[in-house]
């Protein structure tokens, strides 16, 4: 291993390397070597999807001529059960895109959330960037963990996995091993994430502490591997998960939803700092020929992803995440529970995504708690239906909360929708404030 000077980016260069070794003179020359960053891109079903799968699929292929700087690298589908030291396997070794390799076949390398992030962070920097795709469909999170990450959060031994969400290797950090930690000597600048659909049913109670305890690991060996050269605390960004058609009504997505951001509801926070978050819950597609499950609108999934890199991993001074509420204020006399947002707010339709748990008798029911008024920055919301006690409040807290880009609030500016959250009230008397967010 050759650790080199810092270069500035760009390129092409040549590097060539001579060694001697029992009086024999052994040079290898590597040929349009690019210098610039390299963000690691994981995951499953919704990651690996392909170009070819996404909406505008023929012309998105077509458009790579302008960026032949951005460079892509597929892993193959790989299990291990103990931690490799290289890949036993390559999909596509480092290459320029192409029609072909983006477009490779249905959720088969080149990852398109991938492949249009890269695009829109080099559309920005305008030096080289590199992209590793490295991801496997249906697969629950523990088979991304290392061991040490989950016995940290009291996953000890492998249950049953009864999930139609998983149908891909399910056996604890067998992809950890095979597909992550070989690249652990690799000088990232970060990792993009979407996964959580096969936890909906599995150990989803756990993935607040499986997800945060994941991040935490992968900085620790990508850090240490590098020799230093990945930042210790290196930006992650992912994917909060989009709707679904489902047969039943239960609150399941929802809570993996708030589990991918340690039930805080918003990213950075004090269990996952240097994060960043994609919500995609109004991006749903009911006509995907791959499902429900797999919306294909992943050009507007990368671009907020990337918001989130400028301002996290690039520190540029932007809007990269959409509205949340600050605080709170129950006027019990009127009815109304008052709610101010960190960021102006836009209203797009009137819908009744709001509710709150009433209760009375010791049972809580959740009831729809409408809007009233609309200002620049707050809202107020009627809560009258609620006979007794009014102990929690939440908002798009539905596995298909609204229609395509049509969820009720945006920020006006960046069209950012706002996340779905929960807040208790319980220590909230009439007229009295509650912080929300940090």
């Amino acid at each position: 291993m050759v650790v080199l000077d810092p270069m500035k980016p760009g390129g092409p260069y040549k590097v060539m390397a001579q060694q001697t070794f029992r009086r024999k003179n052994i040079t290898l020359r590597v040929h349009d070597v690019l210098f610039g960053d390299v963000w690691l891109c994981s995951g499953q079903s919704n990651m690996q999807m392909t170009v070819s799968q996404v909406f505008n699929a023929t012309k998105e292929l077509a458009n790579t001529a302008a960026y032949q700087s951005v460079r892509i690298f597929s892993v193959s589908l790989i299990q291990a059960e103990q931690e490799l030291e290289d890949l036993a396997q390559v999909d596509l070794q480092w290459a320029k895109p192409t029609s072909e390799n983006l477009g490779h076949g249905i959720f088969t390398y080149m990852s398109a959330v991938c492949w249009l992030f890269g695009r829109y962070l080099y559309d920005t920097l305008q030096y080289p960037i590199g992209l590793i795709s490295s991801s496997w469909a249906g697969t629950p999170i523990e088979a991304w963990s290392s061991g040490r990450s989950l016995r940290a959060c009291g996953v000890l031994t492998r249950g049953l996995i009864q999930s139609d969400f998983v149908t891909g290797p399910s056996k604890y950090s067998v992809l950890w091993n095979a597909m992550i930690h070989p690249l652990h000597n690799m000088t990232l600048k970060g990792v993009i994430w979407y996964q959580g659909e096969s936890n909906v049913n599995f150990n989803r109670d756990l993935y607040n502490c499986t997800f945060p305890a994941l991040i935490e690991d992968w900085r620790q060996t990508f850090h240490r591997g590098s020799q230093g050269q990945t930042e210790r605390f290196f930006p992650f960004g992912f994917v909060q998960l989009s709707s679904y058609l489902s047969a039943t009504s239960d609150d399941t997505f929802p809570q993996i939803r708030w589990h991918q951001t340690a039930d805080f509801g918003y990213v950075p926070n004090a269990r996952m700092p240097s994060t960043f978050m994609a919500v995609a819950m109004d991006l749903c597609d009911r006509k995907s020929p791959f499902g429900s499950i797999h919306p294909r609108d992943k050009q507007t999934v990368a671009y907020r992803l990337h918001l989130g890199a400028r301002a996290v991993a690039y520190g540029e001074k932007l809007i990269f995440q959409g509205p949340l509420p600050e605080n709170m204020e129950l006027l019990a006399d009127k009815g109304l529970l008052n709610l101010t947002y960190s960021l102006e707010i836009q209203v797009q339709r009137q819908h009744n995504i709001f509710e709150i748990s009433c209760c009375s008798d010791h049972q809580c029911k959740w009831l729809p708690a409408p809007l009233d008024t609309v200002s620049a920055q707050s809202l107020a919301l009627n809560v009258r239906s609620c006979r007794g006690t009014p102990a929690a409040l939440r908002y798009a807290w539905a596995t298909w909360p609204c229609e395509y880009k049509q969820c009720p609030l945006y920020h006006p500016g960046s069209a950012l929708p706002a996340p779905p959250f929960v807040a208790f009230l319980t220590d909230l008397r009439p007229g009295a404030h509650r912080r929300l967010a940090e």
